[in-house]
Formats: C-alpha cells, structure tokens, sequence
C-alpha cells in the first residue's frame, strides 16, 4: 500500500478587517498566542497595519491586523488609515471580515463595500459567548450569507478563544502553496522598538479613553539594550496643554500609572527587565500634519 503523499506547505498573508472596535486586535493576539496588537474598548485603538505571525507544521499564517475603517472622522490620519485599510485587502491572499454575531449591522456594509470581488473573504462572527438566545442564530447567519458570497461563516469569540481552529482551518483552504516566509517562532515582523510605543500608546487609551481625545502619538526617543534589560524613553505627544495636564494627573499620578502598567507590558512580551522613562509633549495639529504624521511613523 502506497504511503500518502505529504501535504504541501502553504504560507499566505491575512488581512483581519472590520469597523472599529468589533474586536480585530483582540482576535489577532489570540490566533499568534501573544500580545502584538494593543487593544482597547475605544475606536481607533490600531493605526498601523501589523503582522502576527503563527506557523505549524503545515502552515504559516501571516496575518495583518489593519484600522477600523473609518466614516465619521475627516482629518488626514484618518485618511491615513483608510487607505491602509484598502492597500491591505488588495494585496493580501485571504481576507477575515470580523462583525459581531448578534445580527447584520448598517455600520458594516462601508467595510463590505471595500471588500474585492476576488478574494475569499471568511466571514468571523465575534463574541459568539454573548448570545443568549441561541435558536435565533441561525436567522443571523442566514442575514450574513445573504449579504455576499463569504467563502466561510465562522462563529468564534476572540476573547474566549472560541472556534479559532475551525477558523484557521477554513483560512488554511486559500492559502497558497509555498515556504515559510519567517522563523517558525517569529510572532510579529514589527520590531521591539515599535511594540514599545504601542504598548505606552494601549495603557494610554485604557486609562484615559473617556477624558483625552485620540490624537496623542507615542514616539520612542531611546531604545537600548544593556544586557538582558532594555532602557526605554518615550514621549508622549498630545495637542493642548490641558491634555498633557490630564495625561499627567494630580502630583504625577497618572503618567506613573501610565508608565508602570506599560512596563509590565514590555516585560512580558520581551521576557526581559524593562526601564521605562516617559515625557509628556505639546505638539497642536499633529493629526492633520502630514510631516509630523511622517515623523511619528505614519505611512
């Protein structure tokens, strides 16, 4: 009896989409198994477009968590992250369009709009824990298949890690043929450098997300490894003086906390001692200033 052929490696990229804040991020971090991408319950947490990366014995998945797609803001990051968001899905091989699974919602249809016709496109239905009512699933399952042809529907909660093999298997179908691209280890292409900024930029918009608007930048000045230890500054950059009072808080408080919370952050996903120093800035307009949004590492 002859043996089975082996099966061929497939390696692809992912582009996670969505509308703000249906959980993208959160889905990213728990297909990698590590914290890549910062989160938060307010839109516009991501900004950049950031690779995952998760291999197995037959395939590497690289995926790209992109912003939410943004209809209601108008300034030049915005747009920014709009056309990341559109460069993405014309360049990957698979696309997973996450929404939330209690039913098909209007604030969806400017992400499907944006979707080509020429990519499989899984469609992910997150926080799948939270629906009571589960006879009525099947009805909201219906409503998405009709809003166009998704080469999959898969039910998951990203916070619970529900369904996430189901997932990945029905990913794996479009992948194309090919080598690993990175290490079998690797987890992200972005450097410790940018994950630094991201993680005081997340604490950020945790701590502050009710009272400080979403233009404020993290920019890292120094970055340096002594050892196993690495000596990180960082600088805070907002639009007015009341922000950087906000950000500050009484005596201090509020950027320790800040600072604090991040380094721990760090630490965990370096797995090494952090030294964390923070500074807080006024720059007005950044948000709106191509230059500057060049310089704070905007694309």
């Amino acid at each position: 009896m002859s043996a089975r052929p082996a099966e061929a490696f497939r390696t692809g990229t992912v582009a996670i989409v969505g509308r703000p804040n249906v959980g993208k991020s959160t889905l990213v971090n728990q297909l990698v198994g590590a914290h890549v991408a910062i989160t938060s319950r307010k839109a516009q947490t991501t900004r950049h477009r950031i690779h995952g990366l998760l291999s197995d014995k037959r395939t590497q998945f690289i995926f790209v968590d992109t912003p939410g797609f943004q209809t209601r803001h108008a300034n030049t990051l915005n747009r920014i992250m709009n056309r990341t968001v559109t460069q993405v899905l014309a360049e990957v091989d698979v696309i997973v369009m996450v929404v939330e699974a209690w039913s098909p919602d209007e604030r969806d249809d400017p992400v499907i709009a944006l979707l080509p016709k020429d990519k499989p496109v899984v469609l992910a239905l997150n926080k799948v824990d939270r629906i009571r009512d589960k006879g009525k699933f099947a009805q909201v399952l219906t409503g998405w298949a009709s809003r166009r042809d998704f080469a999959a529907l898969v039910p998951v909660s990203a916070e619970k890690g529900t369904q996430l093999k189901a997932l990945l298997y029905e990913i794996r179908k479009h992948l194309p043929e090919g080598p690993p691209i990175y290490e079998a280890d690797d987890i992200t292409d972005r450097s410790e450098r940018f994950l630094a900024a991201e993680l005081v930029r997340e604490r950020i918009f945790r701590l502050l997300g009710d009272e400080l608007p979403y233009s404020t930048a993290v920019v890292i000045e120094q970055f340096a490894l002594e050892g196993t230890m690495r000596r990180i500054h960082a600088t805070i950059f907002v639009e007015r003086d009341g922000h950087k009072a906000i950000v500050i808080g009484e005596k201090g408080q509020t950027l320790k906390r800040i600072g604090t919370e991040a380094r721990h952050a760090m630490e965990a996903l370096f797995g090494g001692k952090v030294h964390l120093e923070l500074w807080v800035r006024v720059k007005g307009g950044w948000a709106d200033n191509e230059a500057m949004l060049r310089q704070f590492g905007y694309e």
